[in-house]
């Protein structure tokens, strides 16, 4: 590390590098959120024009459960989409690079955005279902891609601020989609296919303002081997001269890792050497999910509803929650750096754990105690809060933070794929738990936040102001291993890939 003494330069939030995460995050991650909640306020619209279209096609309406299993078909398949996505980040970081891969991804933005527009004009509740798919894929490639691409344009003092960006834009995507789905606004009989439709507008600014900006230094010198585009993009993402310093600390990565060559989803789950990073990035992708928080937004309307909120006031109190859960995010990019990750981590899952517990008491004792029910109402926006402060923005900055670059695409598509296969198995399961367990299934999620808690206390290490390859030395320590990557385990792939 001696070559870097000379230069030590804190990074600062350049002209380019904040534009470069803004057109990255509001292009890519705002798809996200606004799809995870534009499909919920014109639902009932959205069904009638399902048995309009199959009347018009058979001459008789569908039955109760044939509509029901094709509507949670149109709203699954987005999370199914999202695991397809994940599964291609792998190839595509790696051949198209981390910018190609976000414009390249902006066709299953695009394309779902003029088919669901078009839906009801055409006729066509098939158009929505596969819409609903296409643009799952869009998610499930942007959630893994846009927190690694921007992990990798940031200096390392602002890493995690960036990193936590995306969630952000996730936050501001759901509340853009509550607000236009109010019912005077576009959850009506006409404004519905908009509604889903104007998903494309981001995509298509990303696609006409993205290619003015860097590529990822990391990918440019580690993958492409061309030194001077790496200083050429680092130059203008950290707006001076000499960059040779930080030249340095990537090519000690890519010396730390010269054999490692490609590490397949295979491969890593099997090198001890990264044992304890892969553990670690299921357990924060599983907790984020089945901490239960899509189910707190499920339950939310309800708990409201209980509360003594007029019915047609609920959905300004959602939009509220969804804004509180913006300002959450916000405030955790000013925190991130100065409390550390795992700070954050052990703060928002203890929150949301305590917020769970209590709100079963409530929910269980509304009916005989008057103020329960508002006591609700804080468990909810207190969950929200939590989430938002660290289970939400943290664990894909981790994934960024603790693999470095040979083995960070299969990472990424180990926890996206943890991620949107535990987002619908909740969506899917989650009904049914609160038909059996009722206000109690609330515990559930309350285990899955302590078990979560009490992990990070013991294994996850803090990663604020350190270099991939420090953070990478402190799981060499919990890996019981000599270095990043030992030669042996090395040797012992080479040949077994020999042997296949």
């Amino acid at each position: 590390m001696e070559p870097q003494e000379p230069v030590k330069r804190e990074g600062r939030l350049t002209l380019v590098l904040a534009l470069a995460t803004l057109i990255a995050a509001f292009g890519s991650s705002f798809q996200y959120g606004y799809n995870v909640a534009a499909i919920n306020s014109p639902s009932g619209f959205m069904k009638e024009f399902y048995n309009e279209t199959y009347y018009d096609r058979i001459g008789e309406y569908m039955s109760e459960f044939s509509l029901t299993l094709l509507w949670s078909v149109s709203v699954s398949m987005f999370p199914f989409g999202g695991f397809i996505g994940s599964l291609m980040v792998g190839p595509m970081v790696n051949n198209l690079g981390r910018k190609g891969t976000l414009l390249f991804n902006n066709i299953f933005s695009i394309v779902p955005a003029i088919l669901m527009g078009c839906s009801k004009v055409a006729q066509s509740f098939e158009m929505i279902i596969v819409s609903r798919l296409l643009v799952g894929i869009c998610a499930g490639l942007s959630s893994n891609v846009v927190p690694m691409y921007l992990g990798e344009l940031a200096p390392k003092n602002l890493r995690g601020a960036l990193g936590v960006v995306p969630q952000l834009f996730i936050t501001v995507g759901i509340l853009v989609a509550q607000i236009f789905g109010l019912r005077n606004l576009l959850a009506n009989e006409e404004g519905w296919p908009i509604l889903l439709g104007l998903t494309g507008i981001p995509a298509a600014l990303q696609l006409l303002f993205l290619p003015f900006f860097p590529e990822s230094p990391r990918y440019l010198l580690i993958q492409k081997k061309d030194e001077a585009a790496a200083k050429n993009a680092l130059r203008r993402l950290r707006g001076w001269d000499d960059v040779d310093a930080e030249i340095e600390e990537i090519r000690e990565e890519d010396k730390a890792e010269k054999a490692a060559g490609f590490i397949s989803v295979l491969r890593l789950f099997r090198m001890r050497s990264l044992r304890w990073q892969v553990v670690s990035t299921v357990v924060l992708m599983g907790g984020q999910q089945l901490s239960g928080v899509n189910a707190i937004y499920y339950y939310a309307d309800q708990i409201y509803l209980s509360a003594g909120v007029r019915e047609q006031d609920v959905q300004f109190v959602t939009a509220g929650t969804g804004a509180v859960n913006v300002l959450m995010t916000a405030v955790a990019i000013f925190v991130v750096e100065l409390l550390g990750r795992r700070f954050l981590l052990l703060l928002g899952f203890s929150i949301c754990f305590t917020a769970c517990c209590v709100l079963t008491a409530a929910l269980a004792l509304q009916e005989t105690i008057s103020w329960m029910p508002y006591l609700s109402i804080v468990c909810v926006i207190c969950y929200v809060i939590g989430h938002a402060l660290g289970p939400s923005p943290i664990p894909a900055l981790f994934i960024t933070e603790i693999f470095l670059q040979s083995s960070r695409p299969a990472a990424y598509m180990v926890g996206g794929s943890v991620h949107w296969l535990s987002n619908f198995t909740v969506g899917l399961i989650f009904p049914f738990i609160q038909v059996g367990l009722g206000a109690y299934c609330f515990i559930i999620f309350a285990v899955i936040c302590l078990l979560t808690t009490i992990y990070i206390f013991l294994v996850v290490p803090e990663t604020k102001s350190k270099t991939f390859i420090e953070i990478n030395q402190i799981f060499t320590k919990m890996n019981k291993v000599s270095e990043v990557h030992p030669e042996k385990e090395l040797k012992d792939f080479a040949s077994a890939t020999v042997g296949l």
